[in-house]
């Protein structure tokens, strides 16, 4: 702990947070797909048997936006004796209590593996930074008073900033509803300029563990050049298209979203994508919906 007279750190701002339901955390998010948003991570659960918190989100664009950009680590379960959060299945320790200046540890997130470091505590913020061995960077201030993280930031290793988060206030007793998309990536593919049709397929075969998905989600990232043209079109295993989209010259579509049906089974997709430079990148996702009123 910094020994600055002027820092009015306490024990207890440095120990783990202690959440109860209806807890929630106002903020901004900002990445480069969708710009800047604002909503509340809520604790709508607290699973005593399974030893983790339910986070959820009082947007549900918001939770749709999760399952297929996986842009916020923060929502789902989080254990109660840490607070880490999941990835791939297992419990990562993106925080370390209680917060002690030079302590040293490793976590998984956003599909790399981190060396983090508490920088240093002061009135109550411990302030962490984190490295990849591919070169990503993870800086973050967790606020002993407000029990959650005050700003995050994340930037890959060209130093685009991949997600900031900064904390507009903190409170309790919330009131409303509240989403969480739990979700499995089915495809992700980026369809460039060909003179021909593109040809492509994805399986549907619903969560490992829980049975068929609630619905998928969709997202899309499209730019056509001046002269090009595209089309995608999407079909399940009965013959239904969910999803067809056709663009024309100079047509962009960039982090659109949506929900279709699950249907198990095979889908197929048809692409085409003219012209120089012109792309259509789609992402698809099943999502297991839960939703909660508090």
């Amino acid at each position: 702990m910094d020994s600055s007279d002027s820092d009015s750190t306490t024990v207890e701002q440095t120990l783990l947070p202690q959440w109860e339901v209806g807890d929630q955390w106002l903020y901004t998010f900002i990445t480069p797909q969708f710009g800047e948003d604002s909503a509340r991570l809520v604790v709508a659960e607290i699973d005593d048997a399974e030893g983790v918190y339910q986070v959820g989100i009082s947007s549900e664009r918001e939770a749709q936006r999760h399952a297929v950009i996986n842009h916020n680590p923060f929502l789902g379960r989080m254990t109660l004796d840490g607070l880490s959060v999941y990835e791939n299945g297992e419990p990562q320790s993106v925080f370390s209590f209680p917060w002690t200046v030079g302590d040293s540890w490793t976590f998984t997130l956003f599909g790399q593996d981190w060396t983090a470091t508490t920088d240093s505590i002061t009135n109550g913020n411990a302030r962490v930074s984190a490295t990849s061995a591919e070169g990503h960077e993870i800086s973050y201030t967790f606020s002993g008073d407000k029990e959650f993280m005050e700003n995050f930031v994340w930037r890959d290793a060209e130093g685009v900033r991949q997600l900031r988060m900064d904390l507009n206030s903190a409170r309790d007793g919330y009131s409303g509803d509240v989403f969480f998309y739990r979700a499995r990536d089915l495809l992700d593919n980026r369809y460039e300029n060909s003179d021909q049709e593109v040809y492509d397929t994805f399986l549907d075969e619903g969560h490992p563990s829980e049975g068929d998905w609630n619905t998928l989600v969709w997202y899309l990232d499209v730019e056509i050049t001046q002269g090009g043209s595209g089309s995608l079109s999407m079909k399940d295993h009965a013959g239904a298209s969910p999803l067809t989209r056709a663009w024309g010259s100079g047509a962009t579509e960039k982090g659109a979203i949506g929900t279709i049906p699950s249907n198990t089974g095979e889908y197929s997709l048809t692409a085409t994508v003219r012209g120089p430079g012109s792309f259509v990148h789609l992402r698809v996702a099943g999502a297991l919906v839960f939703q909660w009123e508090l």
